[in-house]
């Protein structure tokens, strides 16, 4: 595999193929999002000081929805840069992750308020407080017309129905800190644990099984299927990027810089992997290559 690195803002926090095949990314100190188009250099759009642009998504409009964690806001920005706010009612919500639905709409997690949200392409917001809080963090669609996400604080992997029923199933492993979740490959939803250094798969029955990762203090944070099939991961204290295959093979692939400390990952518009580095860089693993 060969790693290349693409000067970005310092910040860069999480990352996304846009629909206009070029990478968007969150710049949560500078207030910014950024694109990156293949062969060019960043553009960014301001979004507001100080509101901490965390996570982002493509949405079923065709443009990008992003959470606003410290203005407690949804930004939707098209990909001309236009850009659009939707305040939340919730004060104190910080908006964490977010992924978009079966159901046509954006899902969102409020770390803060205790609460799984939905807002329409048109703007209007619903809440669902989520039964003993727990600080929910990321969350994705699952393969069963649902949303899945990780409650951080309370050690636990959630699911709610496009009702607004949630359903929580506890961890194994004390103090595992779960971040990430995505759709995994054979229909499971996956998820890392922060806290354990470990991954985990959760089936559509609640059955949890978990991966010890070779390095258990690498602190992972953001998960996905790649296009072969694996399970790809950041461990930013660890310094790589890590892939995993369904029955818990893993291969870790180094960061040239120390320090980076890579947070979101997405599959690129190129078929190759993409991680966003609080460094300031984007890294580029090819697959295959």
């Amino acid at each position: 595999m060969t790693v290349r690195s693409f000067a970005v803002p310092a910040g860069a926090y999480a990352v996304v193929a846009g629909p206009d095949g070029a990478l968007w990314f969150t710049v949560a100190g500078g207030g910014q999002v950024g694109r990156l188009a293949p062969g060019g250099e960043p553009a960014l759009f301001d979004v507001g000081a100080g509101s901490t642009p965390t996570v982002l998504t493509t949405g079923p409009d065709g443009a990008l929805w992003c959470t606003l964690n410290q203005a407690d806001a949804i930004c939707r920005i098209t990909t001309a840069g236009v850009v659009t706010t939707h305040p939340l009612p919730t004060p104190g919500a910080a908006p964490f992750g977010i992924a978009a639905g079966p159901d046509g709409a954006l899902w969102f997690t409020e770390g803060g308020a205790g609460r799984i949200g939905r807002i329409t392409t048109g703007g209007v917001i619903t809440g669902f407080p989520v039964p003993g809080g727990g600080y929910p963090a990321a969350i994705t669609a699952g393969g069963d017309g649902a949303m899945w996400f990780a409650l951080n604080q309370a050690n636990a992997i959630g699911r709610i129905a496009a009702t607004g029923e949630i359903s929580l199933f506890p961890l194994p492993t004390p103090d595992a800190a779960p971040v990430g979740v995505t759709l995994g490959p054979d229909g499971a939803v996956w998820f890392v644990e922060i806290g354990a250094g470990q991954a985990g798969r959760i089936g559509t029955d609640g059955t949890i099984t978990e991966f010890p990762l070779p390095d258990r203090a690498g602190r992972p944070h953001a998960i996905t299927t790649g296009p072969d099939g694996r399970l790809w991961m950041t461990e930013w204290a660890g310094n790589r990027i890590s892939a995993m295959t369904t029955d818990g093979k893993v291969d870790s692939y180094e960061l040239p810089q120390p320090g980076s400390e890579p947070h979101g990952i997405t599959t690129g518009p190129d078929g190759a992997m993409w991680a966003a580095l609080e460094c300031g860089a984007l890294a580029r693993v090819g697959i295959g290559a």
